[in-house]
């Protein structure tokens, strides 16, 4: 799992492994039933294979400032460079998807193999192959798909007596391309697929002239982002990552590109993550808006708003890429799972739940999108109005908290977000941008801050715990000392307590006995770093932040991405990937070093 690098195109992501196989690729959306899915289902799931036919070694690295990845193959009998991207269009998004493959010969004469093999959409539906006048197409699920392959320049004759060759295979479920790479030579080959319209299929120099605009559309985005603070290799790789997660017909932030990765080492714990969260969509305009990006902020937060505003007042706690709220619950697909863990699932048993600390979420993205310049419409005002008064009506009650537990409790950190949510309400109704008298709302604030302090504090374990009448913790806690509600001794003992009781290394479990039956939460492990840097203890926070991006148990792998867990034994990543929480949780902690990086250490 860990050796997948990640292409986008604004619609869909693909993983790519290092030996150059796609493993995974919904079509045409990245919720949609993947036709390429042998991440979890390796003998009917479907996938995209390039590769020497010979032993090889691998090399691999974006092209900067891009999504746009090259491997280069080394073998006995030379090397080949391969380019990988999902091609964007001259002004934005393709209206069709497009994976295009550039190949070219560095030394030598290598032999290499395509092979397009569309699987089953994860058990729902049967591929095939239709030869027509314009085309052989693949068609598989209502996608119509084609396979581009040309040698474009063959380059010089070698001792063979001949540049490049290309011979093509049209069988009855794959398109295989057997492709012969000279030194110098230039090939090409691409996936094009639309869903229930027809397909024009590009030349070979299109697919290749497409490659090059999506390297200069990535550059001319990246222009854009100013960041000019530490670990920046890790941040900017964060950042451009989490633009792949970004839908862009909708604004919407995905939690993760994939669904059904496993998150316990021994095989359970599968959930769907192909949809937005209100969470992550707050720590998303966190990082863009410090990052001086404005597109972005703006679509999240418009569609956040309209989703919200179309089922009522009160947020849910995630929503489809559509902004559609989800219904109908978890289906089970027959497919076998990462590694026959399974199961697989579509849809996410989360929907409908209560969770309070998205009241503190939603009003932390408008806050920050009014500090940092924009302005609330009236509608949206009197929204907020209604939201801040539900919180001030909710906080009492039990709910799943921020893991999504099928427990009720009075759990901490929900408390922590309602008070968050109302002083935002505060701030911003004294700001004007939410009508109302905003006395309330500051009364009930400061009822929370009393409840949490009486309820929720061990003087025995010096921490806040994750609920009353228990002595367990919850890791996160941590985000209410970005939130502000306590960065003062207390919270700076917490720290020190779940260090003790849930790290391994620099890693952080979730909550007590998380370890039993997961991975250490990446983002929990970053927000320790915020955390600590908040309270004062800078030089912690800096030695913690050096552990997880460079250090010998670092989270990244080669190219950049980040999982959602990761087993400290051994270094494996558990659930799904690349996960938005853990790229935001790593942005936001470089920012907040480096913003607070002169206060005063202990």
């Amino acid at each position: 799992m860990r050796t997948y690098a990640a292409l986008g195109d604004g619609r869909t992501v693909a993983l790519v492994a290092r030996d150059g196989r796609v493993d995974w690729l919904p079509l045409p959306d990245l919720d949609s039933t993947p036709p390429f899915a042998a991440l979890l289902d390796p003998d009917d799931g479907g996938c995209v294979e390039l590769a020497p036919v010979e032993p090889f070694e691998v090399e691999r690295q974006h092209v900067p400032g891009t999504n746009v990845l090259t491997t280069t193959f080394r073998t006995a009998s030379g090397a080949v460079r391969v380019t990988d991207c999902l091609s964007t269009g001259v002004a934005g998004r393709l209206p069709w998807a497009e994976l295009g493959r550039r190949v070219e010969g560095l030394t030598g004469r290598v032999r290499v193999r395509a092979v397009v093999r569309p699987g089953t959409c994860l058990g729902t539906a049967g591929p095939w192959v239709q030869r027509t006048s314009a085309a052989t197409l693949l068609r598989v699920d209502g996608l119509t798909m084609a396979v581009v392959a040309e040698v474009l320049d063959p380059g010089p004759a070698d001792a063979d007596g001949g540049g490049a060759r290309l011979q093509r295979t049209d069988g009855e479920r794959e398109v295989r391309v057997d492709l012969d790479v000279v030194a110098g030579s230039r090939s090409v080959l691409g996936l094009v697929a639309t869903s229930g319209e027809p397909l024009w299929v590009p030349s070979g120099e299109a697919v290749d002239a497409g490659v090059d605009r999506t390297v200069e559309n990535w550059r001319a985005w990246s222009r854009t982002f100013d960041w000019d603070g530490p670990w920046d290799a890790a941040v900017r790789r964060s950042a451009m990552v989490l633009k792949l997660l970004l839908h862009a017909p909708s604004g919407a932030v995905a939690a993760a590109a994939t669904t059904s990765l496993p998150e316990d080492p021994s095989g359970s714990k599968c959930w769907d993550y192909r949809f937005a969260w209100v969470r992550d969509s707050a720590y998303s305009l966190q990082a863009m808006m410090r990052f001086g990006l404005r597109e972005e902020p703006h679509a999240a937060v418009s569609w956040l708003l309209r989703t919200i505003r179309s089922d009522g007042a009160v947020p849910d706690v995630f929503y489809a890429l559509s902004g559609r709220v989800p219904r109908g619950g978890v289906e089970e697909l027959q497919a076998p799972g990462w590694r026959g863990a399974g199961p697989v699932v579509r849809g996410n048993g989360a929907a409908g739940q209560l969770q309070l600390g998205v009241y503190g979420d939603l009003f932390s993205i408008l806050r920050l999108y009014v500090d940092g310049g924009g302005a609330l419409d009236a509608e949206t005002g009197r929204q907020l109005a209604s939201t801040a008064d539900a919180a001030c009506d909710r906080w009492r009650q039990p709910d799943a908290g921020m893991w999504e537990l099928h427990t009720a409790r009075h759990y901490t950190s929900s408390k922590m977000g309602c008070w968050q949510a109302l002083t935002h309400a505060v701030h911003l109704a004294e700001l004007g941008q939410v009508p109302g008298d905003p006395s309330r709302w500051r009364s009930e604030a400061a009822l929370i801050q009393r409840w949490v302090a009486e309820h929720c504090w061990s003087e025995r374990l010096g921490a806040y715990t994750w609920y009353p009448g228990t002595e367990r913790l919850d890791a996160s806690v941590l985000l209410h000392a970005v939130s502000g509600f306590d960065r003062g001794p207390r919270m700076s003992s917490t720290l020190d307590a779940l260090r003790r009781e849930l790290g391994h290394g620099p890693h952080l479990y979730r909550y007590t006995g998380a370890a039993a039956e997961e991975g250490s939460f990446v983002a929990c492990s970053f927000w320790m770093v915020s955390a600590l840097q908040l309270c004062g203890r800078g030089e912690e926070a800096r030695a913690l932040m050096d552990a997880l991006v460079d250090g010998p148990e670092a989270v990244l792998n080669d190219v950049g991405v980040l999982a959602e867990m990761v087993d400290p034994a051994t270094g494996h990543w558990l659930g799904n990937l690349p996960q938005a929480l853990s790229h935001l949780a790593l942005v936001n902690a470089a920012v907040t070093v480096h913003e607070h990086q002169d206060d005063q250490d202990d």
